[in-house]
């Protein structure tokens, strides 16, 4: 569940978009349900609390000093959200320089990741946020969809109700003769009045979510055991680079509030892509049953019934693969300090191949994996520099080693050396770590060699303070290929990615969507093996936005231009698509002991 994780391809490499959260503050003495009386106009709305698509609660003001705030009450079935929404975006970009900040109110069930998808597919610019308790409903004093409030500077409510009069439930007017929400918002900037403050509004009513049917009361032996076997022992327990153990009562219910948070927002267990995405097979998550079991029984006080002794998940082994055929050590040791930024480590291991080495399996281990946030590994023809290096593959905690199906390998070249690109984090005591390589050699017969294509963009840069900078780069293969899976790497502005394919009949497939990347997970997504192939001559596209606003929480500098590069204070584009070539026929047998083709 807590898997902490970060950069690598294969099972749980471990990204957003918009700004998906939920607004949860309440106007003074706002009553605790959605009839109570609507905030009066002229009145103070007090503090707007929210969650990010990173799930960090955020206020109202992180969006800085501005001269108007215009909140849109929206879901992802209303039809006159989905009418307004490019004219809303239209009106966010025209107020854009005049300090006016939009922000689309997501007042349904719809999970984060949702939200996020959808400020994708309907191409907004303007971040989407979550009201998950309603509570942003009550302090504004909303009751449908699309309703629009303004505040002003000082967050005082200046406007409520409709955008304009163009579209009703069951029609609409050519164009509309009243343009309320614009008109108010003007008045806003310019300091005057509102002439008309409110408005009645068409739409769909908010609806409170009901309670689920509660069950009889619920224990942890009968009811919640079986729910952190099947979903969080797998990085929870000894030796993992979680930070806790969930491998029995007293580690579940010593951590339950946090538990249920993360459960309620759809945090854990971790999964970055879009709900639409279910079609891998790493894929992660709770059924809402499961959830809403959870939740009852920290709610109800966890209780324990009858005692039982489960079966201790094993603790993490080094090797999960066994003793590797090959291990090489990093010649060093890195000292990490107690707090602050570590920049990026590159270890050159003390090893050279002498000749063409075939590889089925490949794992990076930490003898200390607090600290490691995410390593690469690095193949670098001799002679060259490390910016020719090429990307093999990578360690993010709670992933496993890079394994390769029968009769496919990895192909590490005659004359190639490795290197390690190593993101370490703090744990506010000093701490040492070194990295350790474990190789396997393929052996028997080899047909296909183990590839990718990095689709790239080097050449953008991010003005400041833009929330929503697209960047985009597409490769064609000429050749046809069966898909193993995609991976995708940003640094900390990264917002969202969408991998497409392009057919030569013309047609075209998404086949990925992250709408809420994350840096600290980026994660891995597998095919079933054999269950994707792609002709000649497709063109694979990675379109990624980035947010280098004052809002985005880990924005290292707002008011920089952002280039690419290494560090985490540069951006990158990379889309990683992993295939083989489906006409290669390698025959090649190779000897198990030491990895070489046998003449």
């Amino acid at each position: 569940m807590l898997i902490q994780a970060k950069t690598r391809f294969f099972h749980g490499f471990s990204c957003g978009f918009l700004v998906a959260m939920s607004l949860i503050g309440l106007s003074r003495g706002q009553a605790a349900d959605l009839q109570s009386p609507a905030v009066p106009i002229g009145d103070s709305v007090d503090t707007l609390r929210f969650k990010d698509i990173r799930f960090l609660e955020r206020e109202l003001s992180e969006f800085g000093k501005q001269k108007a705030y215009v909140i849109i009450c929206i879901n992802r079935t209303c039809p006159l959200v989905q009418r307004y929404l490019p004219k809303l975006n239209r009106m966010s970009k025209k107020f854009s320089g005049a300090g006016v900040q939009f922000i689309g109110l997501n007042v349904s069930e719809d999970s984060i990741s949702d939200i996020a998808n959808h400020a994708i597919a309907t191409t907004c610019d303007f971040p989407f946020v979550k009201d998950i308790d309603h509570n942003c409903v009550r302090a504004l004093g909303v009751k449908r969809t699309p309703e629009a409030v303004v505040l002003d500077a000082n967050f005082r409510l200046s406007y409520r109700g409709r955008i304009d009069n163009q579209y009703r439930i069951g029609g609409a007017l050519p164009k509309p003769s009243s343009n309320d929400l614009e008109s108010a918002i003007s008045a806003v900037v310019a300091g005057d009045p509102v002439a008309v403050s409110e408005t009645p509004v068409d739409g769909c009513l908010i609806t409170v979510s009901p309670v689920a049917e509660l069950k009889d009361q619920l224990n942890f032996t009968d009811d919640v055991a079986t729910l952190m076997h099947q979903h969080c022992v797998e990085c929870h327990r000894t030796g993992s680079e979680a930070p806790f153990a969930l491998t029995n009562y007293e580690d579940v219910a010593a951590h339950g509030e946090m538990i249920a948070e993360v459960v309620r927002d759809r945090r854990m267990p971790p999964w970055y892509a879009s709900s639409e995405d279910k079609h891998f097979i790493n894929h992660r998550g709770l059924s809402r049953d499961e959830r809403e079991t959870i939740l009852q029984w920290v709610k109800e006080g966890m209780q324990r019934g009858e005692a039982k002794e489960f079966d201790e998940p094993a603790p993490i082994q080094t090797w999960s693969l066994g003793k590797p055929d090959k291990i090489i050590r990093a010649a060093e040791s890195h000292n990490i300090p107690t707090d602050g930024y570590v920049p990026y480590k590159y270890s050159l291991l003390p090893y050279v191949f002498l000749h063409d080495t075939w590889l089925d399996a490949i794992q990076i281990v930490s003898d200390n994996p607090r600290v490691l946030h995410h390593c690469n590994l690095l193949a670098i023809p001799l002679g060259k520099k490390l910016s020719d290096a090429y990307f093999i593959t990578g360690k993010v905690p709670g992933s496993q080693p890079l394994t390769i199906d029968s009769e496919v390998g990895i192909l590490i070249p005659r004359g190639t050396a490795l290197a390690l690109q190593i993101h370490y984090t703090t744990t506010g005591q000093p701490e040492k770590c070194r990295i350790s390589l474990g190789l396997n050699y393929a052996g028997g017969l080899i047909n296909k060699q183990f590839r990718h294509l990095l689709v790239k963009n080097t050449t953008f840069s991010i003005p400041p303070g833009d929330g929503n900078h697209r960047v985009s780069k597409s490769e064609t293969l000429d050749t046809q290929t069966t898909g193993l899976g995609l991976f995708t790497h940003m640094h900390l502005r990264g917002k969202d990615m969408i991998f497409l394919a392009h057919y030569p009949d013309g047609s075209s497939e998404r086949l990925l969507t992250i709408p809420n990347y994350n840096f600290d997970w980026q994660m891995g997504y597998r095919w079933t093996p054999n269950s994707r192939q792609f002709p000649a001559n497709t063109r694979f596209e990675c379109i990624a936005h980035f947010d280098n606003s004052e809002f985005n929480p880990f924005n290292p500098d707002a008011e920089a231009t952002v280039i690419e590069g290494q560090q985490t204070y540069h951006e990158m584009m990379y889309g990683f698509y992993f295939y083989t070539r489906d006409n290669e026929q390698l025959n090649l047998q190779i000897n198990p002991k030491n990895g070489r083709v046998i003449r």
